[in-house]
């Protein structure tokens, strides 16, 4: 979906636990390179190519990938994107989640616990085959790379300006980004679209719930006209009020 000039919000569709799924990173460029933000789950990499297509965006611009966070839905298709890749790419992410990213450290949020869990809400009518591939993936999560770590605060000099900010609490290295030409934020976890309506992150995937509506109280330093959130889409009217409003424990 096309947002303003120079940024594309993808909708990338998958199967996931006997449904359908659809995430929305981000594709943000200029005429001289693009950014990828976020990767999908394991085995998305070819829709995003076709996403990019879509968007007019020749997948040989992309020379950077950013990564917001660990989780496997954001890292998934890393390491097929880089390996199937024509062009050199740089993977951007925060420091904190580098060595969970590169598969030195288990995904945080991949405890004994939680696949556990993660099983015993699979449908009955899935075949074991596909059951034991996707509990293998959740024990073995995909390892990429990181080339260069960010911190928040830095500004990459693509497309007009895009501004980073670590916004701590789904993840202790969760960056969000500031699209300045388009004053766009992509929230990526920090803040959910559902029902048509901006919400709070998900609380039953963030374990630092207090952390993160911390973290909101940052957005307020920018002029913003919409958010992407890869959960749920774009939201537009009012945003930064919204934001305060949710800041402030509101639902």
């Amino acid at each position: 979906m096309y947002i303003a000039k120079g940024i594309e919000m993808l909708e990338i569709s998958v199967p996931v636990m006997g449904g359908t799924d659809t995430f929305y990173p981000a594709l943000i460029w200029d005429e001289e390179e693009a950014v990828l933000v976020d990767t999908g789950v394991p085995g998305a990499a070819q829709k995003f190519k076709e996403a990019a297509a879509a968007a007019s965006v020749p997948w040989n611009l992309v020379r950077t990938i950013l990564i917001t966070h660990q989780d496997i839905d954001h890292i998934g298709s890393l390491p097929a994107l880089l390996e199937q890749s024509e062009s050199e790419i740089t993977v951007l992410a925060h420091e904190i989640e580098r060595p969970y990213i590169e598969g030195d450290k288990m995904l945080l949020k991949h405890t004994p616990e939680a696949l556990a869990a993660a099983e015993a809400m699979l449908p009955q009518n899935i075949s074991e085959e596909w059951k034991r591939a996707f509990l293998h993936v959740l024990a073995h999560p995909p390892k990429g790379r990181v080339d260069q770590t960010l911190l928040g605060g830095e500004l990459l000099p693509i497309a007009g300006g895009i501004t980073v900010i670590h916004t701590p609490g789904h993840s202790p290295g969760h960056l969000s980004l500031y699209h300045q030409a388009s004053r766009t934020l992509i929230a990526a976890d920090a803040l959910t679209v559902r029902g048509g309506e901006l919400c709070g992150p998900d609380a039953a995937a963030t374990p630092d719930m207090a952390g993160a509506l911390r973290s909101l109280h940052k957005f307020a330093d920018f002029e913003i006209d919409q958010v992407i959130c890869y959960h749920g889409g774009l939201f537009r009217g009012g945003v930064n009020r919204r934001i305060a409003e949710l800041a402030q424990g509101g639902n």
